[in-house]
């Protein structure tokens, strides 16, 4: 994934390069290549050294992962019992890093549907419109700061956010009760700023900022 060979040739990771790269299954990837991401998702590249050789290559890619809440999968269901112990559940969660988790910006649990419910859905907003919403809140960013809210960093995004007064002292009760590093606080007010451009709102409002905090939800260790 992160290299190939020898001499250094490019790995998955920079093939992604200003793409996506969608790793199913999370957990069962060794953790020596989970945690090799922790460089690219932070600096859009990755060195790799093998003996006398040294080469960098570019990985700016979008990560894309999922995985199962247990061993067996059924953590949580209403259908199914769980046959894990509560030390093969933290044993399994655990493959995935504090400092990994940490420069993963959504954290989204997708439950299962009833047969029923999933059947008898309604359909959704179209593509289109989603697309069009989304080039619009792009373009409010860049109009603001020159750079999408992605790419902004250290002062940038406090100059950026333009957090309203009760917004910022939540983020911050919020972060400190939560055990936050400040990368993760970081991302959290820039996915934040990302709500309120989607929402068309000049300022980042506490809604906003609940909205962040709930696709940074730590997995269930002690369930």
């Amino acid at each position: 994934m992160i290299d190939s060979g020898s001499p250094p040739r490019p790995g998955e990771i920079s093939l992604a390069h200003h793409g996506v790269l969608f790793l199913d299954e999370l957990p069962e990837f060794p953790r020596a290549a989970l945690e090799a991401l922790r460089e690219p998702l932070e600096t859009g590249s990755i060195t790799i050294s093998r003996a006398a050789r040294r080469a960098e290559f570019p990985a700016r890619f979008q990560l894309i992962g999922a995985m199962n809440p247990c061993p067996c999968g059924y953590l949580g269901s209403t259908t199914h019992s769980c046959r894990c112990t509560p030390d093969q559940v933290h044993r399994y969660q655990s493959k995935l890093s504090g400092p990994l988790m940490d420069r993963i910006d959504l954290h989204v649990e997708v439950p299962a549907l009833p047969a029923t419910e999933l059947l008898a859905a309604p359909g959704g907003e179209s593509t289109d419109s989603i697309r069009q919403r989304c080039h619009t809140a792009r373009a409010r960013a860049t109009a603001r700061q020159g750079k999408t809210n992605q790419a902004l960093a250290g002062q940038e995004i406090d100059t950026h956010a333009l957090l309203d007064p009760a917004a910022l002292k939540f983020l911050q009760s919020a972060a400190a009760q939560l055990g936050w590093s400040a990368r993760g606080t970081h991302r959290a007010l820039k996915i934040a700023r990302t709500i309120a451009d989607l929402a068309g709102s000049d300022h980042t409002q506490l809604a906003h900022v609940a909205e962040a905090m709930q696709y940074r939800r730590v997995l269930r260790h002690n369930l």
